[in-house]
């Protein structure tokens, strides 16, 4: 008997609907710190060269005032995509003077607390609403795990494809267009969240930090050299929790199995006061040092390893969006930075995830249990401390399974996902890729997280020399070809359009910031009922 996966390819192969499929959009954010020639962390502020960080709709920053973010358009094929991520370095590049983009997820030696800056964003109610917002982020977490950088890989599917697939459901429910597509991706998200352990497996590239970074917190990590701390078998620090990790967010899991459900966990996270952050209150001396006392100042906060996403309209809330419109695509928030790739992401990454992501958004996906969930976190968990451990089980469906076969077996189950991708293409890219992606389960010092301790060792097993090597090498192949002159000129006109933006915000009449936060946290959210467990 067919399964829900292989019906579905077999539908989407037909000629007829492999417009719908050719039709989804891949969109990358990449963060990366500025760093200076020593690999310090840099002192400057934000380039304004680079245009305003409060309204460029390619480059702004994240946390820190030099922590960079560049945003690729939203594209249809991960090849352009990651070509327009390449530009934007390359126009960065011809910026920066000597300054450097760090190569890697965890930071380099960072100074004292005091001396990281919070980003800036101008004297417009946005604009201090989103360094105010980082002020709480300060004090709830830390600013030194503010520093670190990832990729957000945004993926959706042509809506076309998801009425395809309501019109052909063997038992169809009683849902309209926007529904039905918002609960197909809820399922791609949980789907996700079974099988997101081998993303970390294969391209997890954070196995080793700067020993300074945890600032005294207790650890089991390991002493690799007097500056580098790691774990022998690690495959992402970064996701482990050693990362994004508080008292406050630990109760707080919005479970997938509908949008409703979601929306209002979050919606009570963003309303619900948590007794430490009371303490604080959201003043200190007159200034404001955070948005709220409550669980989580704005939905944001919440640090998913996927999330679902709408594109929010001027003074929108994200929930309001998902509420009012439904999901639109899926934001993947896991993948490290690859410090040995210039972008920070290979073309082979992106034909994988585009393929994993296929399989996850139409291979069956019920509902997870608490016990489930549990599961799947702890399979993640195991994975980033000690993925190429020879041996690890992991808790399969049926019990204990070597992480080695499960990978295997889900490379199987996702391969005719590429080969239907690579049919519309007329090539082989995806199903090669997933061969590629097979000899790192095979052999584990294939795998990125084993490549960096690899080069540690070829760089006196210090972090810092390693990071600053590739951040050097890297800034010498986007020197080597600076942008084209079409290319130039188009990222600097949008800088300058973005500067012309900021000041005309600052500019206008604004009621008083007291106020302006008053009515953001009052803005009506999502008060629906769930309907689902």
């Amino acid at each position: 008997m067919a399964t829900q996966l292989t019906r579905r390819l077999a539908l989407l192969a037909d000629e007829k609907h492999r417009a719908v499929l050719a039709g989804g959009l891949r969109g990358i954010e990449r963060e990366t710190l500025r760093v200076d020639s020593a690999g310090q962390l840099a002192r400057t502020r934000h380039p304004v060269a680079l245009g305003a960080a409060l309204t460029h709709p390619q480059i702004t920053t994240d946390y820190a005032e030099t922590l960079l973010e560049f945003i690729t358009p939203a594209q249809s094929d991960i090849g352009t995509t990651i070509a327009s991520l390449d530009g934007i370095h390359r126009y960065a590049y011809s910026k920066l003077g000597d300054e450097l983009l760090w190569s890697q997820s965890m930071p380099c030696a960072l100074p004292a607390e005091k001396d990281i800056e919070i980003a800036w964003y101008g004297t417009s109610n946005l604009g201090t609403l989103k360094h105010v917002y980082r002020r709480g982020l300060a004090l709830r977490y830390g600013k030194a795990m503010q520093c670190i950088a990832g990729i957000h890989y945004n993926y959706s599917l042509d809506e076309r494809l998801w009425r395809v697939l309501a019109e052909n459901e063997p038992n169809p429910k009683q849902l309209g267009a926007k529904a039905y597509q918002s609960e197909a991706y809820l399922a791609t998200i949980r789907n996700f969240r079974r099988h997101s352990w081998l993303l970390m497996y294969l391209f997890g590239a954070s196995p080793a930090l700067a020993a300074g970074f945890l600032r005294g917190r207790p650890h089991q990590l390991e002493q690799l050299s007097d500056d580098t701390l790691y774990l022998p078998y690690a495959t992402s620090l970064r996701m482990s929790d050693l990362g994004y990790q508080n008292d406050a967010q630990s109760g707080l899991q919005p479970h997938e199995n509908c949008l409703d459900s979601y929306v209002a966990a979050l919606t009570r996270a963003v309303n619900q006061p948590y007794a430490p952050y009371a303490e604080l209150g959201t003043k200190r001396d007159g200034e404001w040092i955070q948005l709220s006392t409550n669980v989580l100042q704005i939905e944001n906060e919440y640090y998913a390893t996927i999330r679902p996403k709408r594109v929010i309209q001027t003074g929108e809330r994200p929930i309001q969006a998902l509420c009012a419109r439904g999901v639109q695509y899926i934001e993947v928030r896991c993948m490290d930075v690859d410090p040995f790739e210039p972008v920070g992401i290979s073309v082979a990454a992106g034909r994988l995830l585009d393929a994993f992501l296929l399989f996850c958004a139409l291979d069956d996906s019920p509902a997870i249990t608490p016990e489930e969930g549990a599961r799947h976190t702890a399979n993640f968990a195991r994975t980033v401390k000690e993925g190429r451990r020879p041996g690890l089980l992991l808790d399969g469906d049926n019990g204990p399974v070597a992480l080695t076969q499960l990978g295997a077996d889900l490379l199987e189950r996702i391969r005719p996902a590429a080969e239907l991708l690579d049919s519309l293409r007329g090539d082989t890219v995806h199903a090669d890729t997933l061969r590629g992606q097979a000899a790192k389960l095979a052999d584990p010092s294939l795998t990125p997280s084993a490549q960096v301790l690899l080069a540690l060792r070829q760089h006196g097993n210090s972090f810092a020399a390693f990071g600053l090597a590739q951040s050097e090498k890297h800034a010498a192949y986007f020197r080597s070809a600076p942008p084209s002159a079409a290319d130039a000129a188009a990222l600097d006109r949008m800088a300058a359009e973005s500067l012309a933006e900021q000041a005309a915000m600052e500019a206008a009449p604004r009621t008083s910031f007291d106020d302006y936060v008053a009515a953001y946290r009052n803005s009506n959210l999502c008060h629906s009922t769930p309907t689902c467990d």
